[in-house]
């Protein structure tokens, strides 16, 4: 990673990273194809509440999202736990 990454860029390196390593493609939505693997997640992608940071598809259909969240301690999952939620419903 560059020194000069902002935060959001360094998290989106390690995610994009642990994605690979996991077998997903990662794509964005410009350049979107479901069909490129088996399993594909897209960033940034929008819902009808707001943009989620990864959207996960398989076999083209839509099986999660991945939401990145800031790692330092002391983050009560209380303020974070709605937003998948949120997620869910509009997928």
């Amino acid at each position: 990673m560059k020194k000069d990454m902002t935060p959001e860029e360094k998290a989106r390196c390690v995610i994009d990273d642990k994605l690979c390593q996991s077998g997903w493609a990662i794509q964005d939505l410009k350049r979107l194809n479901l069909t490129a693997s088996l399993g594909v997640a897209v960033r940034e992608f929008p819902t009808s509440t707001g943009e989620v940071d990864y959207a996960l598809f398989v076999d083209g259909k839509s099986v999660g999202v991945v939401e990145a969240k800031q790692s330092q301690a002391g983050q009560s999952i209380t303020d974070v736990e709605v937003q998948p939620g949120r997620c869910r419903q509009s997928a």
